[in-house]
């Protein structure tokens, strides 16, 4: 028998391209992002979500769909080199392209369409939600599991900006975000290259940055669309 996956949301993200996006959830805590329930779904659908702290969210990788998939993969945090099956990574060329996502749930609006705000995501504009699940703790929360490769936290960059780069626009909310996200090191895993300007589309900026061992430099935040 066969089945239909529908999506049930759509989600809009400060994150505009591949580029940059956190690689895990909780990486970067300034990544809000809105999920917007279809119409077809009232508040009863989320009665009682706003008792949970977390949600799982299950969602298509869309912007993968058409690369195909691979049984072995070469994790980033294995420095790109060294590869893994498919089924012991994060990766987005998966079989069926589905990702999973564990997200701090800040708020709920119920007046339709239902929305649902998160905290330290690391979903691209636009992603397809699939489903929506309460993250439990007593049954999920397993702080001695084994976490192979990925046991610890990586390590972040220290990020700083050139004056009059532009920063001073910024709210405090979008200085965090950009620099929360470059401090994860968006680069491939293979390159560094020192002189490289690397540019970044995030919430309604375009960012240049430079990357120099360990620091980070931001050389200028520009409004998107601006002349």
């Amino acid at each position: 028998m066969q089945h239909t996956i529908t999506p049930i949301a759509t989600v809009h993200s400060p994150y505009k391209q591949k580029f940059g996006v956190a690689r895990q959830p909780g990486l970067v805590p300034a990544a809000e992002v809105c999920i917007e329930l279809e119409p077809a779904f009232s508040a009863d659908s989320v009665r009682g979500l706003e008792n949970f702290d977390y949600v799982w969210i299950s969602f298509i990788f869309h912007d993968v769909l058409n690369e195909g998939w691979s049984p072995l993969v070469r994790p980033p945090r294995l420095g790109g080199k060294q590869k893994m099956g498919v089924f012991a990574t994060r990766s987005p060329h998966r079989p069926n392209h589905l990702g999973l996502s564990l997200l701090k749930l800040e708020r709920i609006e119920t007046a339709r369409p239902v929305r649902l705000y998160c905290s330290g995501a690391d979903l691209l504009d636009g992603t397809p939600v699939v489903d929506i699940k309460p993250y439990i703790p007593f049954v999920e929360a397993k702080p001695d599991a084994a976490g192979g490769f990925a046991a610890a936290k990586p390590n972040e960059l220290s990020v700083s900006w050139l004056p009059g780069c532009g920063a001073e626009h910024l709210t405090q909310a979008e200085r965090d975000l950009i620099g929360q996200s470059i401090a994860q090191d968006p680069r491939p895993a293979y390159q560094d290259i020192p002189e490289r300007v690397y540019a970044m589309d995030i919430s309604a900026y375009g960012v240049k940055f430079q990357i120099n061992g360990n620091n980070a430099v931001v050389l200028a935040v520009e409004k998107r669309g601006a002349e």
